[in-house]
């Protein structure tokens, strides 16, 4: 299976902007007008422009007010705390405390259209510290 990673945006190069400055991703190539690629991660991410108040695939408008969806990305990260610094200067906003678990700590952002994001950073053996094998 190969993964590709949509995320709708109003605009852009607003958006290129804060990926590229909050998660260090890069700029690959642009698919017509409305779709930017980068490139970065395990599996690219396309940005697709669209316009707020446009049909989404349920029946109501687009919006990036901040909103809800059971999706979200999280990116792995090496320190959590210098890599939340960068996405909130490029514009995420941190929604609750850091936390932390047996397997790491964690935090949520949001980010300037909406979507939801979480930054992780394992310690010890990450998942593994919790990880129970069931034999299926």
């Amino acid at each position: 299976m190969r993964l590709l990673i949509n995320i709708d945006v109003p605009d852009l190069s607003t958006a290129s902007s804060f990926y590229i400055a909050a998660f260090g991703l890069k700029p690959a190539r642009r698919l017509g007008e409305s779709v930017q690629e980068l490139v970065g991660a395990e599996a690219p991410i396309y940005l697709l422009r669209k316009d707020a108040g446009s049909d989404a695939a349920v029946d109501r408008p687009r919006e990036y007010a901040r909103h809800w969806t059971p999706v979200h990305c999280d990116v792995v990260v090496e320190d959590l705390d210098a890599s939340l610094a960068r996405a909130l200067a490029a514009g995420a906003r941190q929604e609750g405390a850091i936390r932390e678990a047996a397997w790491g700590r964690i935090v949520q952002l949001v980010d300037p259209f909406g979507h939801g994001w979480c930054l992780l950073q394992f310690l010890g053996r990450g998942y593994d510290e919790i990880a129970t094998w069931d034999g299926a």
